[in-house]
C-alpha cells in the first residue's frame, strides 16, 4: 500500500483538482473531465497504480463524475433560462449511441492507446480554444436528419474515449451553427449527462486489471468521491461567472495549460 503521507498528499491535490474542475465546467463549457483525466492519471501512477487498464480507470471515474456535476451545471443554467431543450432532445439519442460505442472501444483498448487518443484530442480542443473565432460559421441551424445522426454520434463517442462531458466538443459545434455562446454551454452541460450515464454504466461492469482499491468496475469510489464534493460546491461559481464576464481571455490561457496537458500525456504514450 502506498505511504499515508502521500495519500494525503494525493487526496489534498484531488481535492484542489476537483474544485477547478467545477468552475471551469462552469465556467468555459469545456467540461471537467478534460482536467480530471489526466490529474486521475498521475495521481493513481504516482501511488503505484500504473497496470495496463490505467485508463479505463480514469475516464470511468472522470464520467461518473460528470454525471453529477453536469446535472448541477443544467439546473443552474436552466433557472437562468440558457439550455436550448429543443437542441437537446433532439440529439440526446445520438449522443448516446457514441457514448455507448465509445465505451464499448474504450474497454478493449491499452491503456498506452487511450493516452495518445487523449494527448492528440486535447491538442485539437486546446488550439480551437486558442484559435477559434465566434464568426467562424458552418450553416446558421443545427444539423437535422442524417448529418445529426453521424455528427451527435461522433460527438459521445469521442467524449467516452476522451472521459469527458459533451462541452469540449458540443459547445463549438453549437457555436459554429449559430447558437449563442452562452446558450451553447448551458445545453452542453446537458450533453454531459447523456455521454456520461449510458458509458458509466457500461463501465461499472467492465473488470480492470490491477486497478486502484476501492474501484468498483472501472470507477475509483474515493476519487469520485472527493472530486464530486468539491465540485458540487464551485460548479455554480463557474457559471455565475459565465454570465457576468467574458470568458475569452481565460479560454486562452485554459487553452495553453490544455496543450501542455495534452503534448504530456502524448510524451508518456510514445515512451519518452
Amino acid at each position: 500500500m502506498p505511504d499515508t503521507l502521500l495519500l494525503v498528499e494525493m487526496g489534498l491535490l484531488l481535492a484542489v483538482i476537483g474544485g477547478i474542475a467545477g468552475v471551469i465546467a462552469g465556467l468555459l463549457g469545456v467540461g471537467g473531465g478534460i482536467v480530471l483525466v489526466p490529474s486521475f492519471f498521475y495521481a493513481f501512477s504516482a501511488l503505484g497504480y500504473g497496470g495496463p487498464q490505467l485508463m479505463q480507470v480514469c475516464l470511468a471515474t472522470s464520467l461518473a463524475t460528470i454525471i453529477v456535476t453536469s446535472v448541477k451545471s443544467v439546473r443552474a443554467h436552466n433557472r437562468r433560462g440558457a439550455v436550448d431543450w429543443v437542441i437537446l432532445r433532439g440529439w440526446a439519442p445520438w449522443i448516446a449511441g457514441g457514448a455507448v460505442i465509445g465505451m464499448i472501444a474504450a474497454s478493449g483498448l491499452r491503456s498506452v492507446v487511450l493516452q495518445a487518443i487523449f494527448g492528440v484530442l486535447g491538442m485539437v480542443v486546446g488550439l480551437y480554444l486558442a484559435f477559434g473565432r465566434a464568426h467562424w460559421r458552418l450553416g446558421d441551424a443545427m444539423p437535422t436528419g442524417a448529418p445529426r445522426a453521424a455528427t451527435g454520434g461522433l460527438v459521445g463517442f469521442l467524449s467516452v474515449l476522451m472521459g469527458i462531458g459533451g462541452g469540449s466538443f458540443g459547445v463549438p459545434l453549437m457555436s459554429l451553427f449559430g447558437v449563442p455562446i452562452h446558450r451553447a454551454v448551458a445545453t452542453a452541460a446537458g450533453f454531459g449527462v447523456i455521454i456520461a450515464v449510458p458509458s458509466v454504466i457500461g463501465f461499472l461492469l467492465l473488470q480492470p486489471a490491477a486497478p486502484p482499491p476501492l474501484t468498483l468496475g472501472a470507477v475509483n469510489l474515493p476519487a469520485f468521491a472527493l472530486v464530486v464534493a468539491m465540485t458540487m460546491v464551485t460548479t455554480p461559481w463557474g457559471v455565475k461567472l459565465a454570465h457576468a464576464m467574458d470568458p475569452k481571455p481565460l479560454k486562452r490561457v485554459f487553452a495553453v495549460f490544455l496543450m501542455v496537458m495534452a503534448l504530456n500525456m502524448l510524451r508518456k504514450a510514445l515512451g519518452f
